[in-house]
């Protein structure tokens, strides 16, 4: 177990000393030259030793097995038992055509089955496939002394390459040269703080370091010369694709429940067919007995309900790819119903992926600024503090619109822009600002940039000096962090006037950072100084060491940024907790940013221990569990816990969130919920999300933003990267569990009514009431419509109110909804069944007593006499066929009709017709297609000779009618009790 957890550990990450060697190492080990890169008699060796440069694709199962799998699995497989039971029992009595109808047609609904669900299946991949295009197509690498263009794919370890802004990077690359090149690691470790690249090694992590650009990661700015390392699967990308590979996935639980389904009926079926068998030994030949107990065991078998299901999990597949989820796994629909725990990614799923300015501190008060959520703007813009902060924000700022027309026409908020997060949001704040004319490019060219100090995480801060149009001054413009710019000032900007920067002042300034990063933002502090005349446009700046002074500056302002939720998203965690789901934040962002945007989206709605030993100024040590319900864990926390440890964790709080996880970490997080019992969906949409989606019971990947190794690990994608969809997946998940339920129960109930007869035929020894080819005409002819109309049901108003089921306990059949198909529905219907045989067999001339021990010889010659004499007249076999034809067909148009009845019953498990009402047109349909098709069967010429059925007398249909208002009276009644009395008997015993 150690030395799997161990293993777990090392997978994704990059145990190489690559980033730690020097240059001349580097170049005798990759055999390659930072100047000229590889010599091109070096290039075809490595390309057959290293193979072409991208992600080994997952391991697809071939189409035929695919179809295989749909053909032979499951519910498929008892229906082929069924089959070719059906063709022994023809083999063993030719004469009799039924077994022979029934075998072939059962083979042809399982494979045309079997084609739907495979032409669903292969619609979903066919999506996917639409989703790849991961590997940038062209690379620019300096081979033997020349820069050329070549296709990604053929880059080797030893490659010389050069990447710039916008680039993805091709493979694993060590820096040799950098200018100003920042990254978007965000795919990777969750962050989407642009991340600078350098020359030097900065940390003994290959992870962590900077002079390392990872496979797939984005230039966001700046441009930077590197050696390839590590290609394809090798890279940090690679690994984590592999991790995600590796884990391996178990049955869905709906899958579950339909071979839980499957083991009852069979074993039902089973027990009867051999009490029967035995009973019949008494009575019977062995081939008929044999025969027979193949009927009862075909008549336990509901046929219909495998396409039933099938349909049902498509239905909802289609209305949820409209709502923007593509379900790629026909069955994991129903498994996101069955969600107890949601853990989610916080940048781009529960936020919009888009920093955004949210609040400006000047004159020491908080202004908001313009944002998605707030249209309006407090801010004076006639101060002269805010005038000087914002001229500030927009000069020392590289952020451009891109300039295509369709871009320029969006809102700017929508705009996409050519810098990283944080200066694209303060371009967009000051853009919409009347100040500058709502062009800030073009006050930048009016204030020409002389000079330029790019930021660097070892200073903390950014400089640009300025000539201002109609100033003989050139004014420096400093922006950085907070703390640092504060120090370095010795004045402060109140309502326009520059006023000494006092010890007090400073902790006034400090407060209102610490505020605003409460609140869960970046905090980035502006400040300037108007240059001496000795500083004009002739002076010469120094690039490396700057020559000017930088301190004594005039404070301006605070600026907070925050990646925002998105906007359905806070009543969509609501949603989630009043259907009992926990939803969990993992993500590798700062502690204190999950925690803010945490609180924002409802994950955290009481007090963490910090906040609790704040408030009390108690220790936070002092702090016990039971006191809070809140907690936030650090992946360096999590490091150290032991699986009890984390166990503990998620049983004593009720709202968590991981921060600065690692991808490791989020499968630890995974299997922790999963040894509770629960069932995990996971979101994400980077490549770091990818090995939690695989292990989770549900992965839901993100479509727009999704990395491709996501994509594939996930069984849902949200096509339009909205939490909110996850809702509504619940709901449908759930949904479609109900309404299965409801369809079993449904189908389940003429079961009775079919078996019946086989066991009064054996027992009794009466004309055999319903044939085998009618039982078929019941299950995938009358039954069928009715059965899939119910996929089509509305949501019963507690849907979302309910705690998530127990997949221990709430199975898809229950002995409750045993219960109620078989004995007490079930039973009503055989009893309409057998007074509509015996009320046609006396209209025939044949009471029901004069039956008894009949049944081997009523429809036989006696020897060469066909005449037997019942109730004291002698009768032909052409009548005695005549009159069982009769029967038989009025028996099935029985269960046709109180079939109407059992519809409507299982239209709601709680709820009254009449609250429910009948607004389900496909079900409406279904009650009339089942009853033209009963009366397509009776009254069709040449069907007797297939089916053996009659055009039976009219008021042969009506003995079943006060069967069927019974069914309705009682399950109302039922119903009514269920609801008046929450817990109590009836409840208990027949809620289903």
């Amino acid at each position: 177990m150690a030395e799997e957890k161990d293993k777990k550990k090392d997978l994704g990450e990059l145990d190489t000393d690559i980033h730690i060697i020097s240059i001349p190492e580097l170049e005798s080990r990759l055999g390659t030259s930072v100047k000229t890169g590889l010599d091109d008699s070096r290039i075809g060796p490595l390309q057959d030793e290293f193979g072409l440069n991208r992600l080994k694709p997952a391991r697809v199962k071939p189409g035929w097995m695919v179809f295989w799998s749909h053909l032979f699995s499951g519910f498929a497989l008892l229906l082929w038992i069924a089959a070719f039971l059906c063709l022994v029992g023809f083999a063993l009595q030719p004469a009799g055509q039924e077994n022979l109808y029934l075998g072939m047609v059962l083979i042809i609904v399982v494979t045309v089955t079997a084609v739907f669900s495979y032409s669903q299946d292969a619609k979903a991949a066919a999506v996917m496939e639409g989703f790849k295009d991961m590997t940038p197509q062209m690379a620019l690498v300096t081979r033997g002394g020349k820069e050329q263009t070549i296709n990604a794919l053929y880059l080797v370890p030893g490659d010389l390459v050069r990447v710039k802004f916008g680039d993805i990077i091709p493979a694993d690359i060590r820096i040799i040269e950098s200018s100003g090149l920042k990254v978007d690691n965000s795919s990777l470790t969750g962050e989407n703080e642009p991340q600078p690249r350098a020359a030097e090694m900065t940390h003994e992590r290959a992870i962590e370091t900077r002079n390392l650009a990872f496979s797939g990661t984005m230039a966001l700015e700046g441009s930077a010369v590197g050696v390839v390392v590590l290609t394809a699967d090798n890279t940090v990308i690679g690994k984590i694709a592999a991790l995600a590979t590796a884990e391996t996935t178990g049955k869905t639980p709906i899958r579950l429940e339909i071979e839980h389904f499957i083991h009852i009926i069979s074993t039902i079926a089973i027990i009867l067919g051999i009490i029967f068998f035995m009973f019949g030994l008494v009575v019977y030949d062995f081939i008929t007995n044999v025969v027979f107990t193949i009927g009862i065991i075909v008549a336990n078998v509901p046929e219909g309900l495998l396409a039933t299901v099938t349909v049902a999990l498509t239905l909802t597949s289609l209305r949820m790819k409209d709502k923007k989820v593509l379900v790629k796994n026909l069955e994991s629909v129903e498994t996101l119903g069955s969600t107890s725990v949601i853990c989610s990614d916080k940048t781009g799923t529960l936020t919009q992926n888009r920093m955004t300015c949210v609040n400006l501190w000047h004159d020491r008060k908080v202004s908001k600024c313009v944002t998605p959520g707030n249209k309006v703007a407090d801010y004076d813009e006639s101060s002269g503090t805010f005038q000087a902060h914002v001229r500030c924000m927009a000069l020392c700022n590289n952020s451009v619109f891109e300039g295509n027309p369709e871009n320029m026409a969006l809102p700017v908020l929508q705009r996409k822009c050519t810098s990283d997060a944080s200066e694209t949001a303060i371009f967009k704040m000051t853009t919409e600002l009347d100040i500058f004319n709502r062009d800030v490019e073009g006050f930048r060219q009016q204030n020409d940039k002389l000079h330029e100090i790019p930021f660097a995480s070892k200073n903390k801060y950014q400089v640009s000096i300025h000539k201002i149009q109609g100033k003989s001054q050139l004014l420096l413009c400093m922006k950085g962090a907070p703390e640092r710019i504060v120090a370095r000032c010795s004045t402060i900007m109140i309502n326009g006037v520059e006023e000494p920067m006092t010890d007090e002042m400073k902790q006034v300034c400090n407060e209102a950072n610490e505020d605003l990063c409460k609140l869960g933002e970046r905090v980035l502090g502006f400040c300037e100084w108007w240059m001496p005349e000795s500083f004009d446009e002739t002076f010469v700046w120094d690039k490396e060491e700057p020559n000017f002074p930088l301190e004594g500056f005039c404070f301006l302002g605070l600026c907070g940024l925050i990646d925002p939720p998105r906007a359905a998203v806070p009543e969509a965690v609501r949603t989630c907790q009043a259907a009992g789901i926990k939803v969990v934040m993992v993500t590798g962002d700062h502690p204190a940013t999950a925690k803010a945007i945490a609180k924002q989206v409802n994950i955290i709605s009481s007090e963490t221990k910090e906040d609790f030993a704040a408030r009390t100024g108690r220790d936070v040590s002092d702090v016990s569990d039971t006191e809070v319900d809140s907690i936030v864990i650090t992946g360096m926390e999590l490091r150290d816990y032991e699986d009890s440890d984390l166990d503990q964790v998620l049983n004593n709080y009720s709202q968590i969130v991981f921060a600065r996880t690692s991808p490791q970490q989020k499968l630890q997080i995974v299997e922790g919920f999963q040894r509770r019992g629960d069932i995990v969906a996971v979101t994400g949409d980077g490549v770091n999300d990818s090995p939690a989606l695989k292990k989770a019971d549900i992965g839901v990947a993100m479509g727009i933003t999704g990395s491709d190794v996501s994509k594939n690990a996930a069984d849902m994608i949200l096509l339009d990267d909205n939490f909110a969809s996850i809702v509504r997946g619940v709901e449908e998940g759930r949904l479609i569990f109900d309404n299965l339920k409801k369809s079993i129960a449904y189908t389940l109930s003429s079961n009775i009514p079919e078996i019946l007869p086989f066991i009064l035929f054996i027992l009794i020894q009466i004309p055999l009431p319903l044939s085998t080819v009618l039982i078929l005409c019941v299950d995938i002819g009358t039954d069928l419509i009715p059965a899939i109309s119910l996929a089509y049901e509305t949501a019963e108003n507690d849907i979302m109110l309910r705690m998530p089921r127990n997949a221990k306990t709430d199975k898809l059949v229950t002995p409750r909804l045993i219960s109620f198909s078989y004995l007490q529905i079930g039973v009503i219907q055989a009893a309409a069944g057998m007074y509509t045989y015996f009320v046609v067999m006396g209209d025939f001339g044949f009471p029901p007593l004069s039956l008894i021990f009949q049944g081997n010889e009523f429809d036989r010659k006696n020897g060469t006499d066909a005449t037997i004499v019942y109730a004291g007249q002698a009768t032909t076999l052409e009548q005695r066929i005549n009159a069982l034809g009769n029967a038989q067909t009025a028996y099935f148009v029985s269960i046709v009709v109180v079939q109407w009845a059992d519809l409507l019953a299982c239209k709601t498990r709680k709820l009254s017709l009449f609250q429910q009402g009948m607004k389900n047109m496909v079900l409406n349909f279904g009650l009339f297609s089942e009853t033209l098709l009963a009366i397509f069967l009776c009254y069709c010429p040449f069907l007797d000779i297939a089916l053996g059925t009659r055009p039976i007398h009219p008021r042969h249909w009506l003995p079943a009618l006060p069967f069927t208002l019974l069914i309705l009276s009682y399950d109302e009644l039922r119903k009514f009790t269920i609801r008046e009395f929450p817990g109590g008997w009836v409840e208990t015993n027949t809620y289903y």
